[in-house]
């Protein structure tokens, strides 16, 4: 009998990627569009493993859920994991597993399109022209050549940014507690500490991991030491960005424009359809309600490359487990 994976917040294009995957693993899928929680817990009754997404809840309280219905496995069909409670699931003997990199290109790449389209008014220029506004006042932009770029956190994604930056003529500098030299000598970047960083970047992307460390990294005291007028991009994690110290510096022009693939409070909002009713969240309001912010809806990802390894990635983590066999993306109490 094949092991039944209950699959929590559920897309159409989730449910075309793994099921063209799963042809060759055989597992016995149960997608359920709501998202996990400790009461949606018993869904999952005698599966052999939940697959869950960045917005799922996986507290202590769903944990144990889950450990009620006798699921001993789960499965991250994303890298990032600050939504599970790791201790918890520890404690109840319940084993963690993600896909750690899915498709770096993909996001490196949604970086770029966010800077281009930032610098180059591309978003405002849209809507003018389709009014028949073909006026120029407003859009000015300013050539990447030449300029700085701040990269936090030089991992997959980053280095595949830091090679596109080079390749328009940009100076990269980079931020991490790990820094790799030799990739630096080869890609031509330097590591600078943070404040030289803010200090000289025209373009800031975060790329760095959401830990306690790193939350809030953009905060008040960041953002006055950035140049005047800089362009933030987060592709990473929205809880690296305090929303309420970004919309300060905004609104006193320090940041001049930023590009918003994650929200720390996005739970409620990205991946699903609200365009018929108000946003309540007054701080996500107040973002969209500048002309020089672009917010996407934690798309970065979203290449038909990506779903086709997450998928694998997954399916593969699961199958490894059901084999006994050694868990090469499992995520440990440790925060590995």
């Amino acid at each position: 009998m094949a092991t039944r994976i209950a699959f929590y917040g559920a897309q159409p294009y989730d449910r075309e990627s793994f099921d063209h995957v799963n042809e060759a693993y055989g597992f016995d899928i149960s997608y359920y569009k709501g998202h996990l929680t400790a009461e949606s817990a018993v869904l999952a009754k005698g599966a052999g493993a939940v697959c869950v997404f960045v917005n799922d809840t996986a507290d202590a309280a769903t944990i144990r859920a889950l450990k009620e219905q006798g699921v001993p496995l789960i499965a991250l069909r994303c890298a990032g994991f600050n939504n599970v409670d790791l201790e918890a699931a520890r404690r109840e003997g319940i084993r963690v597993v993600r896909v750690p990199a899915y498709s770096p290109h993909a996001v490196a790449e949604h970086a770029v399109a966010l800077m281009l389209s930032l610098n180059r008014k591309i978003h405002r220029a849209y809507w003018r022209t389709r009014d028949g506004n073909f006026a120029l006042h407003g859009l000015m932009g300013f050539d990447m050549y030449g300029k700085t770029a701040g990269i936090i956190g030089t991992g997959k994604i980053a280095r595949i940014l830091i090679h596109i930056l080079r390749g328009f003529g940009m100076e990269v500098v980079g931020y991490d507690p790990f820094p790799d030299e030799a990739f630096a000598s080869e890609a031509g970047m330097r590591y600078v500490s943070l404040d030289e960083l803010y200090r000289r970047s025209d373009i800031i992307s975060l790329h760095c991991p959401l830990t306690e460390q790193t939350r809030y990294l953009i905060d008040d005291r960041a953002i006055g030491r950035m140049k005047p007028g800089v362009m933030l991009i987060n592709t990473g994690r929205g809880g690296l960005i305090d929303t309420q110290a970004l919309i300060e510096g905004l609104k006193q022009k320090r940041i001049g424009a930023a590009g918003l693939d994650v929200y720390e409070e996005e739970g409620d909002y990205f991946y699903e359809d609200k365009s018929d009713k108000i946003i309540d969240d007054d701080v996500l309001a107040r973002l969209l309600s500048f002309n020089n912010v672009i917010v996407t809806s934690h798309q970065g990802f979203f290449t038909e490359e990506a779903l086709a390894n997450i998928a694998h990635t997954t399916l593969s983590n699961i199958r490894d487990f059901e084999a006994g066999a050694r868990l090469a993306n499992e995520v440990t109490g440790d925060g590995r």
